[in-house]
């Protein structure tokens, strides 16, 4: 399982990771909506690997049988490598090159909190939240705390519909003439 998980692990990884950094360039063009619809595409796409991944392991490794639970094992392993280089690419990006980034993120949450019409305490204790977050997300745990939180639901839910799919178990018939082989021979 080890060749599978990190073969297909690293080759989403680096999928995710290239296609994220390459679509923050787009990020000044097109709104925030649009910006999460096409960071949440990336992440499913490259997690679709955790289907060839499983199917992989299964067909070349366990001679085309495997139970849901190690398909599932097989599958979060696969996402939690992704999971790990979306992580790292995103801490060297944004520390290295971008630390200021998200200040348009979190004023735009600010003035959507202040346009709501809220009574004056509600907005400031809104704000005050935002504002503590905004502040959180300069550590760099915190950061990839919320880092890691963004694609790893993406690559769960892609590895239960995959587990779920390609579980197989042995034939019917051939685990009755496996039974009797054993019996034979005793």
């Amino acid at each position: 399982m080890k060749k599978a998980v990190l073969t297909f692990g690293l080759i989403a990884g680096v999928m995710i990771s290239v296609m994220m950094d390459s679509s923050l360039l787009l990020a000044k063009y097109i709104s925030s909506g649009h910006s999460m619809m096409v960071g949440y595409t990336i992440m499913v796409a490259s997690f679709l690997l955790i289907y060839f991944g499983i199917r992989s392991y299964r067909d070349n490794t366990l001679d085309g049988q495997i139970s849901f639970g190690r398909a599932f094992g097989c599958g979060i392993l696969i996402a939690l490598i992704t999971t790990a280089c979306y992580v790292a690419s995103w801490e060297v990006l944004y520390f290295g090159f971008m630390p200021h980034f998200m200040d348009s993120y979190f004023a735009a949450q600010v003035h959507k909190v202040q346009a709501a019409g809220l009574d004056p305490a509600r907005t400031a204790a809104k704000v005050a939240a935002i504002e503590h977050t905004q502040q959180l997300y300069q550590n760099p745990l915190v950061n990839m705390a919320y880092t890691f939180m963004e694609p790893l639901p993406v690559g769960l839910i892609i590895t239960l519909i995959s587990a779920a799919v390609l579980r197989r178990k042995a034939a019917v018939s051939e685990r009755v003439r496996e039974g009797l082989k054993d019996g034979a021979e005793a």
